[in-house]
C-alpha cells in the first residue's frame, strides 16, 4: 500500500486514506471487480484514479454529464496528470487524432459518456487501446430504480468484449438494495466485491422546520453560524435574489448556477473556497468537485426532488468531523409546489409520442428516413409552433435522448437576459421622443418584475405576441436599448443542435420502449413521494429514516435531529410531573432514591428538582429530603 499512499501524497496531499478507500484500492489492484457505495464526500474518485496511475495503460471512465467530465479532466490536468474527453461535434479525423494521443501521448484517463460509447467507430478505437481499468461513475444510472435512470448505461457492458482483460469498478454515492442488485446484474460482473460506507453521520444534525418567514429564519441562522455555508434553491433567479438579500443584511454571500459563464463560476467558487464570500446560494449545479471540509451548515430553501439528492447535498456539511447542520425550511405551500412541478413536468406516453412525431415533422423528415448530420434547433420556436409546454418538452427530450433516439446539446432550453442599468426617470425621459419604443419599453416593464434590480430571463417571442409586433422588431428594439446604454441584453445563443439517431417510425419507436418509460415516470413520482414522506415524518429520527431508506441494517438514533430533540423536550416536560407524583406517594425522598426509581438520567432529574425548588412546588428538609409543599 506504500506505493498507493505515495501517489496520494504526491497528487492529492493525503497523509492517509479514509475507510474503506484502502480496501477498495487494494481490490482494484488485485484485478477484482468492485462496487463502491460511498456517500458524498467519501472520496470515490481516488478509488479508481490511484490504481490507474499505478498501472500501465489507460483508465476509461464512464460519466453521465459533460460538465462532470470536464470538471474531472480539469482537476487531473491541474495536478499534472494527462486526461481527456471527446468534445461534442468532434469530426472523425479529430477523434482519430485524439485516440493517437491516448495511445502514444502518455495519457492516463479517457472520460466518455455512455451515449458516445454506442458509436461503432469509437468502440473500434477503444479496442486498440491498452486499458488497465474501467470505472463506471454514477453507477446508479444503470438501474430503473435509480434516481437518475439512463438506459444508455445498460450498454456499458460492451466494454467487456472490447477490453476483456480490464476489471471494472462501479461507483455511486446513493443506492438502495434494488439499485445495487441492478448494477451487478446489468454489468454482468462475476464475483463482485461490494464495499459500503454507512450513511450514518454522527456529527450532522438533520433539522426540518415548518416555517412561513424563511428569510427571517435565514438571518437568525447566519447571526449564529460563522462557518462557511451553502443555501440550495430551485431556480437560477432565486440564487441572485437570496444572495442580494443576505448582502443587504451584511452577510458576505455569492451565488452559483448553471447559467453562469465558466469565468463567473470559477470566480464565485474561488470567493467561497477562500471564504471571501463564505455563504454560497446555489442551484444543484453546485455539487461537482465540492470538497470543502469546514462547511458548517447546508440550508434547503426548497424541497429537493429526491431523498438521494437531499442526502448528497446535505452531506457537504461537516466533512471535518465537527458538528454541522442540514436545515430544511419548508411549509405546506412547498409540498403543493413540488407536487405541481412534478405534474407539470412529467409527460404521458401519448405526449411523448406527439412531441417525437412533431420533431421529425418540424425538420421535414420522412418516415424511415434518418438525417446524417446534426441540425440547428430552436427549442422555444419549436414549443411555440406546436403550442407545447416547455417544461414537458424538456423532460421528453431528455427521455428521447436517454433512449438513444436523439442526441441534443446540453443547454437547449435557453432564454435571453435583460437588466435596466439606468433609473426609471431616465427610461421615461428616453421614451418621450419615440412612441413605438416607449410602448415597447412599458410592455417589457409590465411583463417582467425586477428588471431594475437584477438580470431577468425574457422571452422575445412572448413579448412580440403581447405587444402586437413581429419578433424581429422586438429584437431590434432590445438591441437599440442596449446600444443606447439603457439595458444589458444577452441574447440567447442559437447554437443548439439535434442529431437524430434513429429513423422516423413515429408511434412504433415509442411503443418499443414504453415499458421502460412508464417505469421511469413511476420512479420519478415515487422519489417525490419518498422525500415528502421524509419531510413530514416527525415521529422517527431523521437518521433512522435515511438508514432505512438505503437498506442499512443497523439503525442508530442520532439524538441531534429535530425529531430526537423534540422527543427529549417531551420527555423532559413529563419528568417534573413524575417527580411530583412520586413525592405525593412517598412523602419524603432523597435525590438518590428518586434517581433509583425514575427511568431518566441523573443529571436531568437533578435539573428538574432544582427547577421545582425555584418554583416553590417542592421543598427540601434538613435531611436533604424532598417533599411536596
Amino acid at each position: 500500500m506504500n506505493d498507493a499512499l505515495k501517489i496520494a501524497k504526491k497528487y492529492w496531499r493525503f497523509s492517509s486514506f479514509r475507510k474503506p478507500q484502502e480496501e477498495i484500492i487494494n481490490a482494484v489492484l488485485e484485478k477484482k471487480n468492485v462496487l463502491a457505495l460511498l456517500p458524498t464526500g467519501g472520496g470515490k474518485s481516488v478509488c479508481f484514479q490511484i490504481p490507474a496511475l499505478l498501472q500501465d495503460g489507460i483508465c476509461i471512465v464512464i460519466s453521465p454529464l459533460i460538465a462532470l467530465m470536464q470538471d474531472q479532466v480539469e482537476n487531473l490536468t491541474k495536478k499534472g496528470i494527462k486526461a481527456t474527453t471527446i468534445p461534442s461535434k468532434s469530426s472523425q479525423n479529430e477523434i482519430i487524432t485524439l485516440f493517437d494521443n491516448l495511445k502514444f501521448g502518455g495519457f492516463k484517463f479517457l472520460y466518455i459518456s455512455p451515449e458516445r460509447l454506442q458509436s461503432t467507430f469509437i468502440q473500434q478505437k477503444i479496442k486498440e487501446l491498452n486499458v488497465n481499468l474501467i470505472a463506471v461513475d454514477e453507477a446508479h444510472c444503470i438501474s430503473e430504480w435509480g434516481h437518475d435512470f439512463r438506459p444508455s448505461y445498460r450498454n456499458i457492458k460492451i466494454l467487456k468484449e472490447l477490453q476483456p482483460n480490464a476489471n471494472f469498478i462501479a461507483l455511486t454515492a446513493s443506492a438502495t438494495q434494488k439499485v445495487v442488485a441492478d448494477i451487478s446484474k446489468n454489468l454482468e460482473l462475476k464475483n463482485i466485491q461490494i464495499y459500503r460506507k454507512s450513511f450514518y453521520r454522527e456529527n450532522l444534525a438533520y433539522q426540518i422546520f415548518t416555517i412561513e418567514d424563511k428569510l427571517h429564519r435565514l438571518k437568525q441562522i447566519f447571526k449564529k453560524t460563522k462557518t462557511p455555508a451553502i443555501i440550495y434553491v430551485n431556480s437560477r433567479k432565486k440564487t441572485v435574489e437570496i444572495s442580494d438579500f443576505l448582502k443587504a443584511n451584511n452577510f458576505k454571500s455569492g451565488f452559483y448556477h448553471g447559467g453562469l459563464s465558466s469565468e463567473e463560476k470559477e470566480k464565485s467558487f474561488k470567493n467561497w473556497m477562500s471564504e471571501k464570500k463564505p455563504i454560497m446560494v446555489a442551484t444543484n449545479a453546485f455539487g461537482m468537485g465540492i470538497d470543502k471540509e469546514n462547511v458548517g451548515v447546508v440550508v434547503h430553501l426548497n424541497i429537493p426532488n429526491s431523498l438521494e439528492n437531499y442526502v448528497q447535498e446535505a452531506g457537504r456539511a461537516g466533512r471535518n468531523g465537527k458538528k454541522a447542520f442540514s436545515v430544511v425550511l419548508q411549509n405546506e405551500n412547498d409540498i403543493v409546489l413540488l407536487k405541481d412541478r412534478l405534474k407539470n413536468s412529467l409527460p404521458t406516453i401519448v405526449e411523448i409520442k406527439e412531441v417525437s412525431k412533431k420533431l421529425y415533422q418540424h425538420f421535414q423528415i420522412a418516415v424511415g428516413e434518418i438525417p446524417e448530420n446534426s441540425i440547428d434547433f430552436n427549442f422555444l420556436e419549436f414549443c411555440r409552433k406546436y403550442q407545447f409546454i416547455p417544461n414537458k418538452v424538456t423532460s421528453i427530450l431528455h427521455i428521447l435522448s436517454n433512449h438513444n433516439l436523439i442526441e441534443i446539446t446540453h443547454n437547449f432550453n435557453q432564454k435571453s437576459i435583460v437588466q435596466f442599468i439606468v433609473n426609471s426617470r431616465q427610461v421615461l425621459f428616453y421614451g418621450k421622443s419615440n412612441t413605438p419604443l416607449k410602448n415597447f419599453t412599458n410592455s417589457l416593464l409590465r411583463s417582467y418584475g425586477g428588471l431594475f434590480e437584477q438580470e431577468t430571463k425574457i422571452d422575445e417571442f412572448m413579448l412580440a405576441k403581447k405587444t402586437g409586433i413581429i419578433s424581429t422588431q422586438v429584437f431590434a428594439y432590445l438591441n437599440q436599448l442596449k446600444k443606447d446604454n439603457l439595458i444589458i441584453y444577452k441574447k440567447a445563443t442559437n447554437n443548439t443542435s439535434i442529431q437524430f439517431l434513429a429513423p422516423r417510425e413515429d408511434d412504433k419507436a415509442i411503443n418499443r420502449i414504453s415499458k421502460e418509460i412508464t417505469q421511469y415516470l413511476k420512479q420519478k413520482q415515487q422519489k417525490v413521494s419518498d422525500i415528502i414522506e421524509f419531510i413530514q415524518n416527525n415521529r422517527v429520527c431523521r437518521n433512522v429514516q435515511i438508514l432505512s431508506y438505503f437498506n442499512e441494517q443497523k439503525f442508530v438514533k442520532c439524538g441531534i435531529c429535530d425529531v430526537c430533540l423534540s422527543e427529549k423536550k417531551k420527555n423532559n416536560s413529563t419528568l417534573s410531573s413524575e417527580i411530583i407524583q412520586l413525592l405525593q406517594k412517598e412523602k419524603f425522598m432523597a435525590s438518590k432514591e428518586i434517581c433509583s426509581i425514575l427511568t431518566a438520567k441523573e443529571k436531568d432529574i437533578l435539573i428538574h428538582l432544582r427547577n421545582l425548588l425555584s418554583k416553590n412546588s417542592i421543598g427540601i428538609n434538613n435531611q436533604n429530603k424532598f417533599y411536596i409543599k
